[in-house]
This record gives structure tokens, C-alpha cells and sequence, in this order.
């Protein structure tokens, strides 16, 4: 995106962070650039760059729009990306001519893709996605043999960062077809784990139609999913079956099948304590993933005391995932609500987004509870009006 007032960027941003009683290091940190480069933006000897424009807009808890001072949101430039992503998914099969890199080059970019979904950095991921899905097309169909099968694995994981674009920003028919994609790619692995990790994914289908007999089905298919995948020998397996325990507990919440909802967390907790919290092809899972889970259980039983009493007791490390992290606290924030607890609820919304503001954005959940706030009229009404409109609740 061009610099609409390039000699204001550095200023607008340095005011931003005073305000919230920023260090220039401690921006440094929080947006993982290095403080050289916050001095010279802030200094208006350098123009950020759009990565490192997102990476300051999310630490600041702001859209890059304000830095920028136009009008533009991130949201709207994910949304102008669509197309070249959907161009690059019509022609999985279809490669073009072009450079390939080396595997581990590969591997290092779907990392990169990987890292920015579980922090919810939406707008890097639809920016990314287009060249680097071509990317693995064509090293998909050179390779041979075990790099076969490794680039299968990656696309996978490409294939799942570019369905949290679609689906978070509800390109729904583009989100169920890249979770076609991936259990393509995942059964060209010949790797059983991912197709486990393709069944979680592909929950969302079932999520997006908010139709209880739709749950019913989504839930059998985790079940089944369960029941065929390998046996918990190996770190992957054993987090991959604990990660559909775990969804299969928040589908039958929302179903209100409580005895399912427990079943199914009582299965995930020995294989959470059996690891370390960590990212296992692409999931988070351990023990402070279960925690979260239990809550959000809570949740969508209707439970709001449970869910509040284990929010008392814990709060989710920060080197868990954002988008996790974030989700936690909208599931608290929803509990709160229900307990009449409006302005520490609107609390639990402001960590939330501060946490993942792209998530946040995009999340119906969070609307929800700002739309019954607005309605209630117990918070702080300017704020609060603030971020409703920010959210599109209002």
C-alpha cells in the first residue's frame, strides 16, 4: 500500500504509542522489529514497509489505516486479495512456469504462513498466499519421490493458512473448497496425521451454517475422524487426536449435549498433559490449549459460572498462539455478559483485541456480545460505541 502522507506516518505512529505509555523498545518487542528501525520510522528517515506497518498497527492495537492516515482498513485490502487467491486455488492443477526454490526454502516460507495464521495476521497471510500456493504448485509437480510427498505436507499447511483468510473473512465457498484441497494434498502426503488435522479443519463447514443438524454431522465426522486416525505412538498422532477431542467437546457444548461435551474433554485431557504446550502440524495443543478448551465448553453449555470460576483461577500464557489467546478471552467476555458483568466483559473484549485485533475484527462472536453491551448501555459509551463500530457491530 503507497504512503498517502508519507511525513505523517512516523508522527501518527509515535503519538500512537506514547499514548499507550510505550518505550520505543518496548514497541520494538511487541511488533518483533528491531528498535533501529522504530527509531527511523518514527524519525521519518525511513517509510515502513507493509509488513513492518501491520506488524506496529497490531502492536499498537490499531488498523494500519490511522497510521496511515486514509481511510483504507486492513480488511479491505484481504478483501481486494481475494481474487488472486481464488485465481491461484482454480489452477492447483495447472502450474505455471516459474522459479522453484529449494525444499527447505519451501519449508521456511510455509512456516512463515503458518506463523502468521496462529497470530491472526490476516492481511500478511492473503497478501503472501497467492505466490507462494503458485510456488508449491509447480515444486509439486517437478518433485518426485520423498519431496513429493514432503511438498504435499507443505501445501497442506499453505492450503489451511489461506482457508483462515477465507474463512474468517467469510468467503465461505472459497473456504470449503481449500479444505477440499487439503485433504487432497493430505492423502498425496500419505501422512494419517493429516488427514486428522484436515477433519479438524473441516469443522468449520458445519460451524459456518449455525444449523444444529449440521453440528450432528459435523460431530459424527470427528468422531469417525477419531476412530481412524493412527494410534497415539508419536507427539503429531497423539496431539492431532487429543486437538479433535478437544473440537468435538466445543461442538457437542453448542449442541448442548453434555455428557458428549464432557466425554470428549475428559478423552483430551491425559494426551494434553502428555505433552508439551506446542504447535503440532499446525495445531496448538497441550495443556494450556485444553484449559482454554474447557472454558469455551463452559461457554457454549451456557455454563457462565464454570467458565468464570476457571477464568479466575487461569489466564492463557503469552506464548500461546494470539488467535487462541484472543478466543479465550471473547469466550470470558460472552460468559460475563450472561452474568450481568457488562463492563468486565467489555474488558475481556479489549484484551482480546489487543491481543489479535485482526481476529477480533472478524469474529461474529465478538459482535454479538458488543451489540447486547450497545443494548444494555452499562459501559462506557464512547468507547464502547468505539469499538463496535470498528468491529461493524453498529
Amino acid at each position: 500500500m503507497p504512503l498517502a502522507d508519507p511525513s505523517g506516518v512516523g508522527t501518527r505512529i509515535a503519538v500512537a504509542r506514547k499514548s499507550r505509555r510505550l518505550k520505543q523498545s518496548d514497541l520494538a518487542d511487541l511488533a518483533n522489529i528491531s528498535l533501529d528501525t522504530v527509531k527511523a520510522v518514527e524519525q521519518s528517515r525511513r517509510n515502513p514497509s507493509e509488513s513492518v506497518l501491520d506488524a506496529i498497527a497490531d502492536a499498537l492495537n490499531v488498523d494500519p489505516s490511522r497510521l496511515l492516515g486514509t481511510s483504507e482498513r486492513s480488511d479491505s485490502r484481504v478483501h481486494l486479495a481475494i481474487p488472486a487467491l481464488r485465481a491461484t486455488v482454480d489452477a492447483y492443477d495447472l502450474p505455471d512456469d516459474g522459479p522453484v526454490r529449494d525444499l527447505r526454502s519451501l519449508q521456511d516460507s510455509v512456516t512463515e504462513l503458518e506463523a502468521w495464521r496462529l497470530a491472526a495476521r490476516y492481511t500478511q497471510l492473503a497478501r503472501g498466499l497467492p505466490d507462494r500456493l503458485a510456488e508449491l504448485t509447480r515444486a509439486l509437480d517437478v518433485c518426485t519421490g520423498p519431496d513429493h510427498l514432503a511438498v504435499s505436507r507443505l501445501l497442506v499447511s499453505a492450503y489451511r493458512s489461506a482457508d483462515a483468510v477465507a474463512y474468517k473473512h467469510g468467503y465461505l465457498d472459497l473456504s470449503a473448497r481449500l479444505i477440499e484441497l487439503m485433504r487432497w494434498a493430505a492423502t498425496n502426503s500419505e501422512d494419517p496425521v493429516l488427514d486428522a488435522v484436515t477433519s479438524y479443519v473441516r469443522m468449520e463447514i458445519f460451524f459456518a451454517s449455525r444449523v444444529e443438524a449440521n453440528l450432528v454431522t459435523g460431530l459424527r465426522m470427528l468422531e469417525t475422524s477419531i476412530d481412524r486416525a493412527p494410534a497415539p505412538d508419536d507427539c503429531p498422532a497423539q496431539a492431532a487426536i487429543g486437538a479433535l477431542h478437544m473440537r468435538a467437546a466445543v461442538v457437542a457444548g453448542r449442541m448442548k449435549d453434555k455428557a458428549s461435551a464432557h466425554m470428549h474433554l475428559a478423552q483430551a485431557r491425559p494426551l494434553a498433559d502428555g505433552l508439551r504446550e506446542g504447535v503440532y502440524a499446525g495445531t496448538a495443543f497441550g495443556p494450556a490449549s485444553f484449559r482454554v478448551h474447557e472454558v469455551a465448553v463452559a461457554v457454549e453449555l451456557g455454563d457462565g459460572p464454570t467458565a468464570l470460576a476457571a477464568a479466575r483461577e487461569w489466564k492463557p500464557p503469552t506464548d500461546l498462539p494470539a488467535e487462541r489467546r484472543s478466543h479465550y478471552y471473547i469466550d470470558v467476555a460472552r460468559a460475563q455478559l450472561w452474568q450481568n458483568r457488562s463492563a468486565d466483559a467489555f474488558e475481556s473484549l479489549k484484551v482480546a483485541r489487543r491481543i489479535a485485533p485482526q481476529h477480533c475484527h472478524e469474529h461474529p462472536q465478538v459482535r454479538d456480545v458488543l451489540r447486547s453491551l450497545v443494548r444494555s448501555q452499562r459501559s462506557n459509551q464512547k468507547a464502547l460505541l468505539g469499538y463496535a463500530e470498528w468491529a461493524g457491530a453498529v
